[in-house]
């Protein structure tokens, strides 16, 4: 019996996986180029740490955690952050002459032979333990402290400032601090925390005295790091020579791309730069384009919402809108049902702005307003390439409104976002764009409206105690739901009392922040003929009650409710994110 196998064994035993998890595990990995390990956790079918843990009874070692855990320094530097990195493996307890080492790859013989020469060089005995990649990247870190890095950097460049020992002329030391290896070092050190962080965002902003590094991690700015405020200039020059940008141009806005090689990932960075008063700030979008998309599950599609999204992508023509503000996950939701629709026999063209996600099997391009290529000329050109399915990035202006409700009209499925705060406005926003009642009618299927709430921290997860007047609030909003869907979701529904409500109490795992990724929470809405009746007639207005009427709707803070009901979130966040 292989050691794949006896892993298999041992979790379908501890009923971790089931026999159906198994096959389907065995029947596609091999056509994504994953072995049946690598399946499991990709597609979330099992906890990283669960199968390490397993796997070490399999190879009969030890298994060690690190996620809550700081490695001491004189453990950690008994391997060089070069041999941990290209092994995988640290060291992470060292007393007397006997160290532990955690491996990531029991199998990775180049391992073990390194670290054994390492051991016999220093008279070293050597115990081994098996940990996630996960945990090897959380000690990894400690190698690479952010702060750290960049005072080592900036304590170089004061060192070279100072041993040129005159002044320059403005120009000429401006080029040698773009071309100075310490400020290269702060903006990559400064991307790659980023990256490794999780942020979707950077901002590099002048303050009063000095200058600032914020990342956007879920939604949320944080500072990670206070900088001199002579460095500012040289980074932002930098940046531009990154980005092809013009370096003697600090009057206008540039807006510029930018595709760098972070911990072996290509990762593309859109570029925006803002003159302020005297100075710059940037700002950097993270578009990890090697990223697949999720599935609509895993975004918090649940429920009555993923039976209306199912029953619309079925269809072969009409429109499926998808609102909300910028940032609030439109284009993933629509990369999550491009990739349920993307079939050997459909023909799937997208236009976007940018690219986020690269599907293969699909066409996708990004628009160029700057040379013409806008989204109303795009969908000309994709509609003489034959396509089943059309995803259009955002309905901006009204041409591109009429020509995408002109597609839907002529036997296409046309997919777009718009930027309403929710789903019902998405009709009068297409109104105010021109578009005839009688098409919008004719053509629209389906509108969803999402925010991103962060999700509560699995790790520091504990019981809350609501305040009476959120706990009514609750109570009014279960009220007000449809029968259908309460009565799945508890007993007693008007008794909110009884229910458990939790929130994250911070840990080193997500921060401290008590908050780890996000979820949607959503509201949708199918076109039935009472609201087709409704959008034709001139002389309505399309209103939630006549909604609610035809079809068991639940509102964002209805569906959000749900997800505090149900432990993913805090009604401290959905209240946050509803917030027109």
């Amino acid at each position: 019996m292989s050691k794949q196998e006896e892993l298999l064994n041992i979790l379908k035993k501890k009923k971790i996986i089931t026999e159906g998890q198994i096959n389907e595990a065995e029947n596609n990995a091999g056509s994504l180029g994953l072995n049946v390990e690598e399946f499991l956790i990709k597609r979330s079918m099992i906890d990283p740490e669960i199968i390490m843990e397993s796997k070490a009874e399999v190879y009969g070692m030890n298994y060690q955690n690190f996620h809550d855990k700081q490695i001491n320094e004189e453990a950690l530097e008994v391997i060089s952050s070069e041999v941990a990195e290209n092994y995988r493996v640290v060291c992470f307890e060292k007393s007397g002459d006997k160290i532990r080492i955690g491996l990531t790859d029991p199998d990775n013989l180049k391992a073990l032979e390194a670290i054994d020469f390492l051991a016999k060089k220093e008279g070293l005995q050597v115990e081994y333990s098996l940990i996630s990649e996960s945990s090897f990247d959380k000690v990894y870190k400690q190698y690479r402290d952010l702060k750290k890095e960049v005072g080592a950097a900036l304590e170089t460049k004061a060192r070279e400032e100072k041993y040129k020992g005159k002044k320059e002329e403005d120009g000429d030391q401006f080029e040698e601090i773009i071309k100075s290896a310490p400020v290269s070092k702060i903006v990559s050190v400064i991307i790659r925390h980023a990256v490794e962080g999780g942020a979707s965002d950077i901002h590099i902003e002048p303050l009063r005295n000095e200058c600032r590094v914020r990342y956007r991690i879920d939604g949320i700015l944080h500072t990670s790091l206070i900088l001199p405020k002579n460095v500012l200039s040289a980074i932002v020059a930098r940046i531009k020579v990154l980005s092809n940008l013009k370096l003697d141009e600090t009057r206008i806005p540039q807006d510029g791309r930018v595709r760098s090689i972070v911990n072996k990932k290509a990762i593309d960075f859109r570029i925006s730069i803002l003159p302020l008063v005297g100075e710059e700030k940037v700002v950097m979008r993270i578009l990890d384009t090697s990223k697949g998309a999720p599935k609509l599950e895993e975004l918090g599609y649940k429920g009555r919402s993923l039976e209306v999204i199912n029953r619309s992508i079925k269809r072969t023509n009409g429109m499926f809108l998808v609102t909300g503000p910028t940032g609030s996950g439109k284009s993933t939701t629509l990369f999550s049902i491009l990739d349920i629709l993307n079939k050997e026999g459909v023909n799937i063209s997208t236009l976007e702005d940018p690219v986020e996600y690269f599907i293969k099997g699909i066409n996708q391009s990004q628009v160029r307003p700057e040379i013409g290529f806008s989204f109303a000329n795009g969908l000309r050109s994709i509609l003489r390439q034959d396509p089943d399915i059309i995803m259009v990035g955002e309905i901006r202006d009204n041409e591109t409104a009429e020509l995408a409700i002109h597609s839907s009209l002529t036997g296409h499925l046309v997919l777009a976002t718009l930027h309403t705060n929710n789903a019902i406005g998405a009709v009068p926003r297409l109104l105010d764009m021109k578009v005839e009642p009688f098409l919008l009618g004719s053509t629209l299927n389906t509108v969803a409206a999402q925010r991103l709430a962060r999700q509560i921290c699995p790790n520091c997860r504990k019981k809350e105690k609501m305040p009476d007047n959120v706990l009514d609030d609750i109570a009014n909003e279960l009220e007000n739901m449809p029968k259908s869907i309460t009565a799945g979701l508890m007993k007693e529904f008007k008794n909110v009392r009884n229910i458990t409500y939790y929130k994250g109490e911070g840990c080193p795992r997500c921060g401290n922040l008590g908050y780890k990724g996000r979820i949607a929470i959503v509201e949708t809405f199918e076109i039935s003929d009472k609201i087709k009746e409704i959008i034709m007639n001139e002389n309505k207005i399309l209103q939630i009650k006549d909604v609610k009427s035809s079809q068991d709707f639940i509102t964002m803070k209805q569906d959000g409710i749900i997800k505090v009901i149900q432990g993913l979130t805090t009604m401290e966040e959905v209240l946050r994110v509803i917030q027109d």
